[in-house]
């Protein structure tokens, strides 16, 4: 039996981000959720850091273009691996992220990536 892990999902729109955390919560993991880059980062500051980051790129608020050059000031999450969950990828290499799952997300390949990073 795989070890569960922590992933926080960050997405804005709220079927994705719910039909993410369903996925990953039936392969047995525990999921946090957060709207856009702001919010995660105040809920970063109550949790452990998570075992991998699933970030979308554009939302209100808090992009995750943002929420990546914010990480890196941040001690506590600066190496939790990233994977950016996107339609557009454009601009992102360089961004020090962990890999990247274009939208719609093929299942297959969102539990190769959550399995790859949850273990410990």
């Amino acid at each position: 039996m795989k070890k569960p892990c922590d992933v926080l999902i960050i997405e804005d729109e709220p079927q994705i981000r719910e039909s993410l955390r369903e996925a990953i919560e039936m392969e047995g993991h525990r999921v946090t959720t957060a709207c856009n880059g702001r919010e995660a980062l105040q809920l970063l500051k109550k949790i452990d850091a998570p075992s991998l980051i699933l970030l979308d790129l554009f939302m209100p608020v808090m992009s995750g273009y943002e929420f990546l050059i914010e990480k890196t000031d941040r001690p506590e999450i600066r190496d939790t691996p990233v994977v950016v969950v996107s339609a557009a990828g454009n601009g992102i290499e360089g961004t020090g992220i962990s890999g990247f799952l274009r939208k719609p997300v093929d299942l297959d390949k969102l539990y190769a990536v959550v399995d790859r990073h949850c273990q410990h």
